[in-house]
């Protein structure tokens, strides 16, 4: 069982299993994710096909690698014969899961994937893995749809909330100031101090992002930039270490 005390957590854009050479290679992402080591894992771009290709059955693969984890998938929309979406792994009880739909018209389905995960002496928090789109106006309105009271305002949310995952916001948007009016958050750095995890080999722009508010308090975070995550994805992981202050 994790720490509950102390807990890591890594966001992760795994682009289809797609890595630097073009090739869709699930195993490569499943070492990444392995060396990461976290206890609570919430990934994007991920396809559920598993009636397709080897190479498009990412969920299951995935699932089946780490049978430690519990995990649920929320389904944004199909793809490959399958379907397509966010996918949280959780070392801790996962007790409920829903996805909440951020589609916007005339753009591709989009969602954020809740997860409710108990750490320890029944203590319960709500984990959201979002992905947003690429449109500036796009996201002006899935931030309204984010902050509403169906989503990150829910009435029944009584315990922390921790919002991360691929917000695909280089500027500083609706979604940003909206967010950091209720939340805390962090810029990432690793060794060499470049605060920006895309594209992962030169990341240019920062596009993944942690919020996160009372009593959750972050011990640490950093970028991911080891030699097998550099080629897996198009993104570099993000991981913080939490633990719950008083």
């Amino acid at each position: 069982m994790a720490d509950a005390a102390r807990f890591r957590v890594a966001t992760y854009n795994i682009h289809k299993c797609r890595g630097f050479s073009g090739r869709i290679l699930p195993e490569r992402i499943i070492a990444v994710i392995r060396e990461l080591d976290a206890d609570i894992v919430c990934l994007q771009e991920v396809v559920d096909a598993p009636e397709g290709r080897q190479s498009f059955n990412q969920a299951k693969r995935i699932g089946t690698a780490f049978p430690e984890y519990e995990w649920c998938f929320g389904t944004n929309r199909t793809l490959h014969d399958g379907n397509y979406g966010n996918m949280t792994l959780t070392r801790f009880p996962l007790r409920g899961w829903r996805n909440h739909d951020l589609s916007q018209k005339q753009r591709e389905e989009r969602g954020v994937l809740q997860a409710d995960i108990e750490v320890g002496g029944g203590r319960l928090f709500h984990v959201f893995n979002v992905h947003l789109g690429t449109s500036y106006m796009e996201r002006r309105g899935q931030a309204v749809r984010l902050m509403s009271e169906e989503v990150l305002g829910q009435p029944t949310l009584n315990s922390s909330r921790l919002v991360l995952g691929d917000f695909n916001e280089w500027t500083r948007g609706l979604t940003t100031r909206m967010l950091r009016k209720s939340f805390r958050t962090f810029k990432p750095q690793h060794g060499l101090h470049f605060p920006r995890t895309f594209p992962g080999m030169l990341p240019l722009l920062s596009l993944d992002y942690y919020y996160y508010e009372p009593p959750l308090e972050l011990e640490s975070a950093r970028l991911w930039r080891t030699r097998k995550a550099l080629i897996a994805s198009d993104h570099l992981p993000l991981v913080a270490e939490f633990r719950f202050g008083e």
